[in-house]
């Protein structure tokens, strides 16, 4: 049953006057398996609350029984558009937990893999975006069309497409093929073409500036508050990307900006994905060109019987939607004692009632797509 309507987001109502629609878990906008329980004045929101767990996988738990290296490939099945940072994030966290070094060549590796994710993730929001406005088809197709020339890259890298298990705790599970960097090369080249001509589309739509200007807006202070991170909450104007406040990696290595919004509504969150996949490129250009020779990884870092000393250790990255960070704690075994998650996407969709009360129903799906969430992180 939807909730009951919350007094202080409809003052003076009548509660029999409202209508309550379950929007949901079925709905093809929702970006996953999910629910949104909404009561409307009339088309107007007063009160939204968020529904999940019908993906819930319990990849903590699952975590807990089994080796530390047995959870790479569940974490590919966090984010699934993004597996790559997501295997980083955990593979940090274990090298900081293990004090285990990470050669020079597997940091660049990283790097190149996690920016090209980066140009995956936000390339695809702008797609299924413009399909949460009614747009399906023709651009989500021309994003994708982009999205698998990188994916292509990852297939030759990994051996998959999406669900690539290649990160290993002190470096990468295998070097790159001969040709690879030059072919990613010629693709960094080449994308800016493709970004331009997206842009150029969509920055000039009169029909998507009316959907999305000044809807959804949150103040920079609501958002730091509720640990808001990545693109929406830079959308809104906090110079926070955890690349340049907390480097790790090598980053500090490379010269790029953080783009910052004004407003932090629907269509400072789009322009932004725009501006942080020039930065990408950026990148990608300096990662590529500088790119040493050497070991893909550490070759004292045990990989059967791996038993890290006793202790505790956090380690976060800036993914494309926001800070994802892995929190473990050893008892020396050889399966973690705690294994838990901070993903984005879940922390990101807390305050989607509040980015929505006093708007129209209608503007409900635009501001859950400008949030870029996947359930797999949600319902991890």
């Amino acid at each position: 049953m939807p909730p009951a309507v919350n007094p202080a987001s409809a003052p003076g109502l009548d509660a029999d006057q409202l209508l309550r629609v379950s929007l949901g878990p079925q709905h093809p906008s929702t970006h996953g398996v999910f629910r949104m329980n909404v009561v409307l004045d009339g088309e107007t929101v007063v009160s939204l609350k968020p529904v999940f767990g019908y993906l819930h996988r319990n990849h903590e738990k699952i975590a807990e029984g089994i080796t530390y290296l047995s959870s790479m490939p569940f974490t590919d099945r966090l984010d699934y558009i993004c597996p790559l940072t997501n295997n980083w994030a955990l593979a940090q966290a274990v090298e900081k937990l293990a004090g285990i070094e990470v050669p020079e060549r597997a940091e660049y590796i990283r790097v190149i893999t996690a920016e090209l994710t980066r140009l995956i993730n936000h390339t695809a929001f702008v797609g299924f975006f413009l399909g949460d406005m009614g747009a399906w088809g023709s651009a989500l197709m021309y994003a994708f069309r982009e999205r698998e020339k990188i994916l292509d890259l990852f297939e030759d890298l990994t051996g998959a497409r999406m669900m690539s298990n290649f990160m290993r705790f002190g470096g990468c599970r295998n070097d790159l093929p001969d040709g690879w960097a030059a072919r990613a090369s010629a693709l960094v080249d080449e994308f800016p073409r493709f970004l331009d001509e997206l842009e150029n589309l969509t920055a000039g739509n009169e029909i998507l500036l009316a959907r999305t200007r000044n809807v959804g807006a949150l103040s920079k202070e609501a958002l730091i508050n509720g640990g808001i991170t990545g693109p929406m909450l830079r959308a809104a104007g906090v110079n926070y990307d955890i690349r340049k406040a907390d480097p790790y990696g090598i980053y500090d290595r490379f010269s790029f900006r953080i783009p910052l919004g004004e407003k932090g509504d629907c269509l400072d969150r789009l322009m932004i994905r725009f501006l942080e996949l020039r930065e990408s490129l950026a990148i990608l250009r300096q990662a590529l060109d500088q790119l040493p020779e050497g070991p893909y990884i550490n070759p004292k870092a045990k990989i059967r019987n791996f038993k890290p000393p006793v202790g505790e250790a956090y380690a976060r990255i800036e993914g494309p939607k926001g800070e994802l960070g892995f929190h473990l704690i050893s008892d020396g075994s050889a399966n973690p004692f705690r294994y838990r998650i901070r993903p984005p996407s879940f922390i990101n969709l807390t305050l989607l009632e509040d980015m929505c009360l006093g708007l129209d129903l209608a503007d409900v799906v635009i501001i859950l797509g400008s949030v870029d969430i996947v359930l797999g992180e949600v319902d991890r």
